[in-house]
């Protein structure tokens, strides 16, 4: 820690760095970010920086408001110089949050997922993630319509953002973020940058990172860019479909090459551990009242992305779990992919639940059910009923009642987060319950 810290020291010095952003992120996902100067910086390693928790979301009651940041040295990284500015560069790192009295903050959603990477390490076991990314850009929030006629994979002229794009990887790979590949998306106007495997923290850190760079570059060319799990009513969503592996030390702990789906025990295991406990997590994987306008059946497309169903399947996308395909000699890309997540949600905590929920299933032998092959949305209720495949909730009021009984959740989370959650999501679904839409109108109105 103390040679990284110097590392980082020298490098703010011999690169002429006149701001650092300390940056941590809220309950519900939302970054923070507050700078101190280059000749402030040793300081904040060494103390800390205090600040008022009670005015950030799901930390802290006015009588226990005094937090400190501190810089983990380790995510340092120099942001990318805006052109036509000479005044020095700026840099960025993420911070720990702790109590006056030097103990990690409970309500810090970096420290949730640390301290279940930690129960993971207990087990012998380093858990990496490899998120793909899905993101919208439109030219008017007023009138958010697509900029372009493409579809999947398509370049131009239909995909007229391609080159916008391209500096998006650039700018993520310059900041130390590997990009494994970006495209156009199905949708019109939507887009895919999927970042290379990492372990969970890294993971989660680069996420926050990718989507400030994303919507920054894009505001800097006159166009929003929305992680919005659902922004268009006659389009598909935007998702983020979670590659998850375990390794223990070098080796692919979900490999088994004897198998004949080529995964261990302990992969079956994780996997009946996600599906388990898939309605217990959403409320964290799917936090919004607009993520389950994703989760829907009946949506008029022949292969959804977005899941509604809890099943696994090696090549089926209709299902929640997914198995890539196998490929010989590359034991160590052997992973399951979980396809509900959606890009809004807050990555530290999403992580730290579809861990506990795989570890559960590791820790207490959970049975692997049998593998749906068939396409999920052309069954019907009574043959997904004798298959035991059940729903996803289908609202964020359903999903705060299934998470509310959780016990895996509340550990995961730690009460503070847990109570939290379930509070300010309670007081979105009220909101929105109450909330009279157009569409009641135009469909009411005329004929009531």
């Amino acid at each position: 820690m103390e040679r990284q810290q110097e590392y980082v020291l020298r490098t703010v010095e011999e690169r002429s760095i006149r701001l650092v952003w300390l940056w941590f992120t809220d309950v519900l996902g939302f970054l923070k970010s507050f700078s101190v100067t280059s000749e402030e910086l040793e300081e904040a390693f060494d103390e800390g920086i205090g600040f008022d928790g009670s005015a950030i979301e799901g930390f802290a009651r006015v009588q226990e408001s005094d937090m400190l940041a501190r810089p983990d040295a380790g995510t340092f990284q120099i942001m990318p110089v805006e052109e036509g500015r000479s005044d020095g560069g700026v840099a960025r790192v993420f911070c720990d949050i702790y109590t006056p009295d030097g103990r990690p903050f409970w309500g810090d959603p970096r420290y949730v997922l640390r301290r279940n990477l930690e129960k993971a390490s207990e087990l012998g076991f380093t858990f990496y993630v490899h998120p793909e990314m899905e993101f919208f850009l439109f030219k008017d929030l007023e009138n958010p319509t697509p900029l372009d006629a493409g579809g999947y994979f398509d370049l131009t002229p239909l995909d007229v953002t391609q080159d916008l794009r391209r500096e998006m990887v650039s700018v993520l790979e310059h900041m130390g973020i590997p990009v494994e590949f970006a495209h156009h998306e199905v949708a019109p106007s939507q887009h895919e940058i999927d970042l290379r495997m990492a372990d969970a923290l890294t993971m989660a850190d680069s996420v926050m990172t990718y989507r400030l760079i994303v919507k920054e570059m894009a505001a800097r060319k006159g166009l929003y860019a929305t992680f919005m799990p659902k922004p268009l009513t006659d389009l598909p969503g935007s998702g983020m479909h979670t590659h998850l592996s375990l390794f223990e030390g070098d080796q692919n702990a979900f490999h088994d090459s004897s198998d004949e789906y080529h995964l261990s025990k302990a992969a079956k295991a994780f996997i009946a551990g996600l599906l388990t406990h898939a309605g217990e997590i959403t409320a964290v994987t799917n936090q919004w009242v607009n993520s389950y306008k994703r989760l829907v059946t009946g949506s008029g497309y022949p292969v959804p992305e977005a899941p509604a169903f809890v099943c696994w399947g090696r090549h089926n996308r209709s299902a929640l779990i997914r198995v890539p395909m196998y490929k010989p000699r590359k034991e160590q890309s052997t992973r399951i992919e979980i396809r509900s997540p959606d890009p809004a949600c807050n990555p530290y905590l999403a992580f730290s639940v579809i861990l506990a929920a795989g570890l559960r299933g590791v820790a207490d032998g959970y049975e692997l059910p049998p593998e749906a092959t068939d396409n999920i949305y052309e069954m019907s209720d009574s043959e997904r009923r004798a298959a035991r495949i059940s729903q996803l909730p289908a609202d964020l009021n359903q999903a705060l009642l299934v998470m509310e009984g959780s016990e895996l959740v509340a550990e995961a989370l730690g009460e503070q987060v847990f109570e939290y959650l379930l509070r300010n999501k309670r007081e979105e679904w009220d909101q929105y319950k109450t909330y009279v839409s157009p569409y009641e109108r135009k469909r009411y109105l005329p004929v009531l």
